[in-house]
């Protein structure tokens, strides 16, 4: 992975909760929505089919076990999922925690508002449990 160089852009707006076999799996910086992203970590990617089929299918398992994950910690009515990169070409998968009367329901999120920043102390929190499920 020494080629490998996370998008400025990614870095800016999440934090890192753990390194899979695959993806760095990033929170995003907004507490509307528990959102969570993917990202592989190869270099010059910027579609799913152009990873291996090793690769794609890995992304297809740590996509779910994150989405799981993510609904177990939040207790969401919805996990949304999805691959656009019409902003950030850099390959990530993003994975929201809906909910019925969130910002925007149930409309999409992107573009929606402006990104509301969590409490050090309920993002850290929050990461922590993240990490416990996903180490089940």
């Amino acid at each position: 992975m020494q080629d490998f160089a996370l998008d400025d852009r990614l870095a800016n707006d999440s934090v890192s909760v753990a390194v899979t076999g695959l993806c760095d799996v990033r929170l995003m910086k907004d507490r509307r929505w528990p959102w969570l992203v993917l990202i592989p970590r190869r270099p010059g990617i910027s579609e799913i089919f152009e990873l291996t089929p090793l690769d794609q299918v890995l992304l297809t398992f740590e996509t779910n076990k994150v989405g799981a994950a993510l609904k177990t910690v939040t207790g969401a009515t919805k996990i949304n999922i999805g691959a656009l990169g019409n902003i950030v070409r850099q390959l990530h998968v993003h994975v929201i925690a809906r909910f019925e009367g969130d910002a925007n329901w149930p409309g999409p999120i992107w573009g929606y508002g402006k990104a509301e920043p969590y409490a050090d102390a309920d993002m850290n929190s929050f990461i922590a449990k993240l990490r416990d499920t996903l180490s089940q």
